[in-house]
């Protein structure tokens, strides 16, 4: 359903009979005046939805149309703001202009040139707004903008990349270092593929028998198969691999490496011809040492998913929080970092100085592991009695009880004696 078009404006002016002048106009014209007598009431109402348009006097006790100015841009960098001064000040027109100002206006100012200016402005504002909902109903359909995180350059490189090798059935090899995301790279190729509706069968390298090889095969057939840590495929299997990307037709092969395979063909670790076959769309999945500046973005995608995984109210992600996160290195890439959003979740003491070994459990496996520990935990501090223990972590008994149900956790095991 089409919304209804940016009729609003946000109408600033400290001198009340201004301000009643210039709403009954914006009346007359069929417009929605916002009255407001200053910066600090004005604020409140700017938003990056605000569908309408700012009209603010420069000229104000306090903030000005200037600060205002500032702030709305900061809020939202294309909300059209109108300023109006009752000085024929050229100067500060120009000025007012350079700041980002959508039009200037000199009080008093005729009707219809003050109406031409708005109508201008809300239309720009509607069509920005109308672009914003198209662009965010094509990405809630859109995998890679849905499940790959980050900001910066090459966060939108890797998107791209895969959008682009998703069109194709070639077949596919993502690289990275661990805990780069790799899998889940594979999983957005084939959710964004002319597959996506059909099976995306994923499976180890490591062990993977010709005969466990073919069966995956066969389940994936009109799909995709994803084959992780390719580089550990035993070398029977290589050869069975190879014959199936030869012969395939209506399967798509990805497979991931955090190794560098092109060594181990020099070395003969791993069969080249093979390695040929597969290596014909490449993605490289970065880590976050190559993108520092999407840690606070996927930290908070991760909070959120794990506040949302266990019930709980996201604890207040601070700046020190983030200065925090900035200052380490994080060897284990997006793992390591959806591990610690879910410790912050949870409130574990000591996170930074915890090995990540989670290995490839999802997050729902590893917040079930953390949470069932803190409830042992709060049992075997209060002696086995399961109120104190709710009361500790802070959980309506209801709450607690299913929790050890669901766990398999008894009171009575955690009394002394």
């Amino acid at each position: 359903m089409t919304e209804a078009p940016a009729r609003k404006v946000l109408l600033v002016d400290d001198d009340a009979a201004v301000r009643e002048a210039l709403a009954q106009t914006l009346d007359l014209a069929d417009l929605e005046p916002l009255t407001v007598g200053s910066f600090i009431e004005a604020k409140d109402h700017i938003g990056p939805d605000f569908p309408g348009v700012v009209l603010s006097d420069i000229r104000m006790p306090g903030r000005d149309g200037f600060f205002l100015l500032d702030h709305a841009h900061k809020v939202d960098p294309d909300l059209p703001v109108i300023l109006l001064t009752g000085e024929g000040d050229i100067p500060m027109a120009v000025r007012a202009m350079d700041r980002g100002a959508f039009g200037f206006l000199e009080k008093p100012c005729a009707s219809k040139d003050m109406l031409a200016v708005l109508e201008r402005a809300l239309h720009t504002r509607q069509l920005i707004l109308e672009n914003r909902r198209l662009k965010a109903q094509l990405e809630a359909g859109d995998p890679a903008a849905r499940l790959i995180f980050g900001t910066s350059a090459a966060s939108h490189a890797l998107r791209d990349r895969v959008r682009q090798v998703a069109r194709t059935n070639a077949e596919v090899l993502i690289t990275g270092s661990p805990g780069a995301g790799i899998s889940k790279v594979a999983e957005v190729v084939h959710l964004t593929s002319a597959q996506s509706r059909l099976s995306f069968v994923k499976r180890s390298a490591a062990g993977l028998t010709p005969e466990a090889l073919a069966d995956a095969v066969q389940e994936a057939q009109g799909g995709s198969l994803f084959i992780d840590e390719i580089g550990s495929l035993p070398r029977e299997t290589q050869f069975a691999l190879a014959e199936v990307v030869e012969t395939k037709t209506d399967l798509r092969i990805i497979v991931g490496s955090t190794q560098n395979l092109e060594k181990a063909v020099e070395s003969g670790a791993f069969n080249g011809d093979l390695f040929y076959r597969l290596d014909v769309m490449r993605i490289h999945s970065p880590s976050l040492a190559e993108r520092p500046e999407d840690i606070p973005v996927m930290f908070r995608k991760y909070v959120a998913q794990a506040s949302e995984q266990a019930g709980l109210t996201a604890p207040e992600i601070t700046s020190e929080v983030i200065a925090d996160l900035m200052s380490r290195d994080w060897p284990g890439n997006a793992r390591a970092l959806m591990s610690e959003a879910m410790r912050f979740v949870l409130g574990v003491e000591g996170a930074k100085d915890q090995p990540d070994q989670d290995g490839d459990l999802g997050l729902a496996e590893q917040m079930a592991r953390v949470e069932r520990s803190l409830l042992a935990t709060a049992l075997r501090r209060h002696d086995g009695q399961a109120s104190a223990a709710a009361r500790s972590l802070k959980l309506p008994r209801k709450t607690f009880y299913d929790k050890l149900t669901r766990y398999g956790l008894k009171p009575e095991d955690f009394r002394h004696g």
